[in-house]
């Protein structure tokens, strides 16, 4: 069995490595802010001292860091990937990025022999504890027929998008999709206070009726507790909302709801709020009045 790399050990870096470790793989482990780290060597996983001895002393490297910069920093930075990399290694990135960091990562990454697969997630923290992420891959068939067994531990379907960079381009769509969920769904609860509706019962008819989804209910119910305690947090959201409007518009494609959105969580991230849950955006909604 093939011997892996995980470099990003965040809120959901630490779960996804965790997985890949309790299904058998021999395991080593790098994070910028080692303190992150020190769990896994208590499991008995080896800590790299940078991420080129990580991939000196492994097959496959899998990175899930936060944004482009990092990606390139982690691969061509000083001590980084690259300069462990061999031919016949493999790269997994399943950070979510631009697709031109995508393919800049790619390329950097084959020109040393080695294989690239871009391959995001869509899911949050408790999927990746459950392993019940979906993979948004994009590469070369064989080189995803050859890590999918790898990528199954960590979620539960493998959805192929096309080349490299068609799966960062599928994680945008879907990131885009949850930010305009999140904000409908808190509009929605504030005009049903409004209302004076009670948030159960509205929650309870979307959860039995055509607008029924597991967004609503699962973010509901932290709306309805009050616990925004982040699961996505609002930081990241705006974050990938700004990579979506950025790629749509190289295509002439304008997305004017997205765009509204994305000032929502702006002005959550402006309150204060960008370290809690995106379900925190309600907050903002709530107290936008007249």
């Amino acid at each position: 069995m093939e011997r892996i790399g995980f470099i990003g050990l965040g809120a959901m870096g630490a779960p996804m490595a965790l997985n890949v470790h309790q299904n058998g793989y021999e395991l080593c482990v790098w994070n910028r802010t080692r303190t992150r780290a020190a769990p896994f060597r208590e499991h008995g996983v080896e800590v790299a001292d940078s991420p080129a001895d990580l991939a000196r002393h492994c097959d496959i490297v899998i990175i899930m860091v936060t944004g482009p910069g990092d990606l390139l920093e982690v691969l061509s930075g000083k001590d980084g990937v690259l300069d462990g990399l061999s031919k016949g290694m493999t790269v997994i990135n399943m950070s979510t990025v631009s697709r031109e960091a995508t393919l800049e990562a790619a390329r950097l990454v084959r020109d040393t022999g080695a294989r690239f697969v871009d391959a995001p997630v869509s899911g949050t923290v408790k999927p990746a504890e459950k392993a019940q992420l979906v993979i948004l891959a994009g590469g070369e068939n064989d080189d995803i027929d050859a890590v999918e067994s790898l990528l199954l531990t960590m979620g539960k379907q493998v959805v192929r998008c096309g080349d490299v960079g068609q799966g960062t381009r599928m994680k945008l769509v879907i990131n885009l999709m949850l930010g305009g969920m999140m904000v409908l769904l808190a509009e929605g609860l504030a005009a049903g206070e409004a209302f004076q509706l009670e948030t159960e019962r509205i929650l309870e008819a979307l959860d039995n009726g055509a607008l029924s989804a597991p967004l609503f209910k699962v973010k509901g119910g932290v709306i309805r507790e009050g616990d925004f305690t982040k699961q996505f947090p609002v930081d990241l959201v705006f974050k990938d909302l700004n990579l979506a409007l950025e790629a749509a518009g190289r295509q002439g494609q304008a997305l004017h709801a997205t765009a509204a959105v994305r000032e929502l969580f702006a002005a959550a991230r402006g309150a204060g709020l960008g370290d809690e849950d995106l379900a925190a955006v309600y907050k903002v909604v709530l107290n936008a009045k007249d």
